[in-house]
């Protein structure tokens, strides 16, 4: 077939040229269907506008919906491809999104498979998928983004799944699965506060223990009660500091063991990265209970005092010290919390870059200040280019402690344009990560609000409106105001009325 040309079959359109109009067009007009050689155009019709395509671009590209036109041979044929068919008018109807359509518009007519900005990813992927254009065409960028997203979307199906089955087990008949039930109200109670009081009060008692832990742990480096420990003693306040603590970590392994009696699947809760912590922060108390046992006969009895500390020296006072990833529990009741855990996770692209480009920048700055410092002035503070690295980092973060300052002229040019790369490299990600942020807070803002909906709100009101969809190619419902309203009228009426 010969290659389409705008001025040669259309009179009221524009004499455009080049090879993006050659291949596909949009009909304004009605009227300019006259004036169409369907033997070399097809006449394609997606949610009322109208566009041609070339027989030969259509031939191009087969595995697609609109290729497969090109293989119809009788109207069965088409009706397994298309919506709808006006045989007068050669037409061929598709009930889909014009503005998506948009998308397999500039593919077909330029070869190239892009994103929009202000469609959805996960609304694309549905078009591509019902068009039959395979993902391979897509730029490298917006294939990432596409896949990426879902991703994400497959997990929330996921995690709505086990929801859904979960309030299923609910729905079950009490005599018949009384320990599905006590299970389902045991997760709802350490899993979701919204769930009634019990889930409150109990996520109310996890933040007030960690506060409680925090604060005992500060209080524990005061200098008089580091100075009993050194001496061995252990007076009423180190006491009393110790039960704080054991009751602290006897409600946390409470919570644990909850936590893992009602989890469906032990090995994915072994697996979670806030069950890590938790267990790293757990073990260190056992661990010293244990050691004070196996040590026999010695002068201090009660526990928290020297026998208590120091049976593994330094490696156990490092143990007991990750008491503050206690910290970390907060994210499981804090929406800001899971922000910044979600957007960590996202941008690890992002960070990557920008420590690359820290090791970069002090690879490169810091043998220059020791080569002005130390080769040319003689001053020992930048005494090796290992000993310069430290130097670097603190001056391109803008932090600037003090301790090491160049004296001469060459090394603060260096200092200075180290500072400015720093300030520069620090921007770059800044925006992509801010943005990164922003969105994650939005979806866990709106997906918390949903599952708050879900909880409170009948599946009645939910669903009042579903009897008014209808399959596709037809229109159940409609207003035409005395004009032919018979159900399912066919898609080439609807958009022909106009």
């Amino acid at each position: 077939m010969a290659p389409f040309q705008c001025h040669t079959y259309y009179r009221g359109c524009l004499p455009l040229v080049g090879v993006y109009y050659q291949r596909a067009q949009f009909i304004r007009r009605p009227e300019d269907l006259l004036s169409i050689d369907h033997g070399l155009l097809a006449v394609i019709n997606v949610g009322g506008n109208r566009y041609t395509f070339p027989w030969s671009t259509l031939e191009q590209f087969p595995l697609t919906r609109l290729g497969r036109l090109c293989g119809c041979r009788s109207p069965e044929d088409i009706a397994d491809v298309c919506d709808d068919y006006d045989e007068a008018r050669k037409e061929f109807f598709f009930d889909r999104s014009p503005s998506a359509f948009r998308v397999i518009l500039n593919f077909l007519a330029a070869g190239k498979l892009r994103l929009l900005r202000e469609m959805c990813v996960l609304s694309l992927h549905d078009e591509l998928t019902y068009w039959g254009v395979e993902m391979a065409y897509m730029e490298r960028c917006c294939k990432r983004k596409m896949y990426t997203r879902i991703e994400e979307v497959h997990e929330q199906e996921r995690r709505d799944e086990e929801r859904r089955q979960r309030n299923a087990m609910q729905r079950v008949p009490v005599e018949e699965t009384r320990y599905r039930k006590v299970m389902n109200w045991l997760r709802d109670m350490v899993e979701n506060p919204q769930s009634g009081l019990p889930g409150k009060i109990f996520a109310c008692m996890s933040v007030i223990m960690v506060a409680v832990t925090v604060v005992s742990l500060c209080i524990g480096t005061m200098p008089d009660l580091r100075e009993e420990e050194d001496r061995g003693e252990c007076s009423t306040k180190c006491y009393n500091m110790f039960i704080i603590e054991t009751v602290c970590v006897a409600w946390f392994s409470l919570e644990f063991m909850l936590r893992f009696i009602q989890a469906q699947s032990k090995l994915d809760f072994l697996r979670g990265p806030l069950n890590i912590i938790d267990a790293m922060a757990i073990l260190p108390y056992y661990v010293s209970l244990v050691v004070t046992e196996k040590e026999p006969g010695t002068e201090h009895d009660k526990p928290g005092g020297k026998g208590y500390l120091d049976k593994l020296g330094l490696v156990l006072r490092i143990l007991r010290a990750l008491r503050i990833l206690y910290v970390m529990r907060l994210a499981r009741h804090s929406l800001g919390l899971q922000t910044l855990g979600l957007t960590v996770r996202r941008s690890t692209r992002e960070f990557g870059l920008l420590l690359l480009f820290l090791c970069v920048a002090v690879t490169l700055f810091s043998p220059l200040v020791h080569l002005a410092e130390s080769e040319l002035t003689g001053t020992h503070d930048f005494s090796s280019i290992p000993a310069s690295y430290w130097w670097a980092i603190i001056s391109m973060t803008t932090v600037g402690y003090g301790d090491m300052v160049p004296r001469s002229i060459p090394g603060q040019v260096v200092a200075l344009s180290s500072i400015l790369s720093g300030i520069l490299i620090m921007a770059f990600p800044a925006t992509s990560i801010f943005h990164m942020f922003s969105r994650s807070y939005q979806e866990l803002k709106m997906e918390h609000k949903r599952l708050f909906k879900e909880e409170w709100i009948p599946n009645r009101e939910m669903s009042q409106n579903y009897d008014l969809l209808s399959p596709i190619g037809t229109l159940t419902h409609c207003n035409c105001e005395g004009r032919d309203c018979r159900p399912g009228r066919e898609l080439k009426e609807v958009y022909l009325i106009r």
